[in-house]
Order: C-alpha cells, then sequence, then structure tokens
C-alpha cells in the first residue's frame, strides 16, 4: 500500500504542513500546505470535466507564469459548482497563504476535495492558516499526503531517486483519489516536488508526456472529477544544469516521473472504494493503440465484469461483451481471453472445464490480469482497473451524511 511514516521523502528545498481546520467532522487533518522556500518552475494539467471547481479555473491562469511557491489544499469540500462566491473563496484561499509567507500572490496556487455544491468554509481555512504555517517542516509530507484524503484508506506517497548531469535528482509525489476516478489526465489531486533544475517548457512537456500511460490508463468507476488537478514543482536545488527539451537529460527526467505518477496511479487503484482486486486489463493485437484503449476501457469500466470478479466468477462471456460493445471493430471468431495466463476463451469461445475452475482459483487472489488478443495488428495497452464491491455502493450512497 503507500509508503510508511519515517520514509525518506526529504526534498532539498521543500516544507510541508497537515493540520486539522474542522472542514471535516472529528479532528481529521483536513488542510494542507506544501512549500518551496524559493520560487519554483511549475506545470500543470487538469480535469477535462467541463463543470470544473473554482481552484482549478483559478491554478489554471495562475500556472500561465511559470512559477510557484506554495500549494494549499484541502480536503472535505470541494468548492465547485460556487459560482462567483467559489471563485473570490478560492482567491482567497490562495492569496491569504501568499501574505502570511510573504510571497507573491500569484505564487500560490489552491487545490480543493470534497463534497460537490456545499458553501465552501473559507472563515475556517483562513484562521488556520497562522497554525498550517507554524507546523511546517521538511519531514511533514505524509501530514499533509493525509490531510488531503477523502474516502481514502491510506495515503499515496512514491519517492524516487536517479542521477542527472552528475547530480543525484530527487523527487516525491502525493496523491489522493479512491472514487470518481477516470481522470483522462490525472486523479483527483497530485502534487509531485523534485528539486531538479528544467525549463518550464520541458516540465510541461514531461508531465504532458507521463501522464498519458499512467493515470490516463486507470478507472475505478468511470467518473472525471470536477477537481482532477496535477501539479509539479521543480525547485532547481539538485544545480543540475536546467533540462530542456533538447537536452540529453530529458529522456531520464521524464522516465523518472512516469516511474513515480505510474506508482501513484497504481496505488490509487488498489484504494478504490471497496475495491479488493486490483485488475490489470492488457489488450494485445490491436490495429492501433487507440483500438486498444477503447477496448481495454470497455471491459475495465464494465460493472458486470467488475461485479462477477468480486464474487469471484470468472465469467468471460461479460468479458466478451465488452469487448464486442467498445466501437472497435473485431472479429468475434479470433479473439482470446486469459486470466493471470489461464486461457478461459480461445477463438471466441469457452476452453475445457478443467482450464475454468483454475480461473475461478486465479479470482481467488487479489490481483488479477485480463489479457485480450485480438489477433488484428501489433498494438497494445494497459489499463487499471479494480473490482466493484457491496463497500462501493454503501460508501457512495452515504458519502454526504
Amino acid at each position: 500500500m503507500g509508503e510508511k511514516h519515517g520514509g525518506d521523502f526529504f526534498i532539498p528545498g521543500f516544507m510541508f504542513s497537515g493540520i486539522s481546520a474542522g472542514i471535516k467532522d472529528g479532528k481529521e487533518k483536513d488542510l494542507a500546505l506544501f512549500y518551496s522556500v524559493t520560487p519554483a518552475t511549475v506545470a500543470g494539467v487538469f480535469t477535462t470535466n467541463r463543470v470544473k471547481a473554482a481552484p482549478v479555473l483559478v491554478d489554471r491562469m495562475r500556472i500561465k507564469g511559470g512559477q510557484c511557491q506554495a500549494i494549499i489544499a484541502n480536503s472535505g469540500n470541494a468548492n465547485a459548482c460556487t459560482g462567483k462566491r467559489g471563485m473570490r473563496d478560492a482567491r482567497a484561499m490562495a492569496d491569504a497563504t501568499a501574505e502570511a509567507l510573504r510571497i507573491p500572490r500569484e505564487l500560490a496556487l489552491v487545490s480543493s476535495t470534497g463534497v460537490i455544491g456545499k458553501p465552501f468554509p473559507t472563515d475556517k481555512i483562513l484562521s488556520q492558516i497562522p497554525n498550517l504555517i507554524d507546523n511546517l517542516s521538511s519531514r511533514a509530507l505524509l501530514d499533509a499526503a493525509e490531510a488531503i484524503m477523502t474516502t481514502d484508506r491510506f495515503p499515496k506517497v512514491k519517492m524516487e531517486k536517479c542521477s542527472i548531469g552528475g547530480k543525484e535528482i530527487r523527487m516525491c509525489g502525493v496523491a489522493k483519489g479512491a472514487g470518481m476516478i477516470m481522470p483522462h489526465m490525472a486523479t483527483m489531486l497530485c502534487f509531485v516536488m523534485t528539486d531538479a533544475a528544467i525549463e518550464r517548457a520541458a516540465l510541461q512537456r514531461a508531465l504532458l508526456d507521463a501522464i498519458e500511460p499512467t493515470f490516463n490508463r486507470i478507472t475505478v468507476d468511470g467518473d472525471t472529477s470536477t477537481n482532477d488537478t496535477v501539479l509539479v514543482l521543480a525547485n532547481g536545488m539538485a544545480k543540475n544544469r536546467a533540462i530542456s527539451l533538447n537536452f540529453a537529460d530529458y529522456p531520464p527526467f521524464k522516465d523518472l516521473l512516469t516511474a513515480v505518477l505510474l506508482e501513484l496511479a497504481k496505488m490509487t487503484i488498489r484504494d478504490g472504494e471497496g475495491a479488493t482486486k486490483f485488475i490489470e486489463v492488457r489488450v494485445e493485437g490491436a490495429r492501433s493503440e487507440a483500438d486498444a484503449k477503447k477496448v481495454a476501457f470497455s471491459v475495465a469500466n464494465s460493472s458486470l465484469v467488475k461485479t462477477a470478479f468480486f464474487g469471484g466468477d470468472a465469467n468471460w462471456g461479460r468479458i466478451a461483451a465488452a469487448i464486442g460493445r467498445s466501437g472497435v471493430r473485431i472479429n468475434p471468431n479470433t479473439f482470446d481471453i486469459l486470466l493471470n495466463h489461464v486461457a478461459v476463451a480461445l477463438g471466441g469461445m469457452e476452453t475445457n472445464e478443467a482450464l475454468q475452475e483454475e480461473a475461478g482459483q486465479v479470482l481467488e487472489g487479489d490481483t488479477v490480469t485480463i489479457t485480450i488478443r485480438l489477433h488484428q495488428g501489433n498494438a497494445h495497452t494497459s489499463i487499471y482497473t479494480c473490482d466493484l464491491s457491496t463497500d462501493y455502493v454503501k460508501i457512495n450512497a452515504h458519502y454526504r451524511s
């Protein structure tokens, strides 16, 4: 699951804080701060949902300046569908943070997650910003990670290091998300900090390239949030030569970022609301990668497939039906379906009874790979998802209560 307390999450020049501001009931942490002691190069991607939360709209404008020094984030209230007041609240939250840190307000970004459509508790948050800043520490990343959780069962943090230009580069990512996950770019919230020096254009390109095989390949329930945000801050304190798009050190930086995001994406799936199984849907032999993605997502988003897997039923007919309705032109007489290398269908037809029983045993584990071979070309892809349990229904039936 996630990294444990005491892990080495130190990134030179970054400090973190996570406290309870009373947004949620009880004493749960619900307000976080990610702070760079020096202005950092920033890149970001945001939800493709046409209904965008106020913090998303504020951040999209502010990152155009290319630098960021602080991100204040809350859980418990999404500040989405809140109109002009929501925009004022998002700006007030960011601006008050900037003022307290004595940095230009355009260098402060804001993120929110939680219930949609409720008035934002601005006064509670503003009153706790001094406390939030007082608790800043280079060793408090887990506190910040916990403060952005909603229905998450554990904080999602991933640390990676590599050598670039003769300098050790450290990178750490934090994510939250368990439901309303089919991002088309990201997850609910994700913040990545690195001490690398990199030009803004190269950082934005690396993020876009890294998003595609990671957060764009996961789904819990087929829903895309109003608040999805991924931000990457690079403060340059590693003192490497600034990476540019044409620089030989760009590919290893992009690979480092991809590795961090992929692990966070997989953690998000393992933490899917009520999930009991981590499922990889792998499509091989497609005419194009686009076709492979359509087939994989059709299977990964099938409620019938996901509920069958929760029940331990290796019902390959549901997978076949999902393949057929994907919109991809396939030959129903040539595809194969395997569960962890156990063939349940070959040439579009069921295999023998012994293999069906073996497939049922596969579903007793908590990790399953569905491999679909279309035999139409050389393209392939993988999508990561989870099963759909009774707990998922319970969690979302009572999300606001």
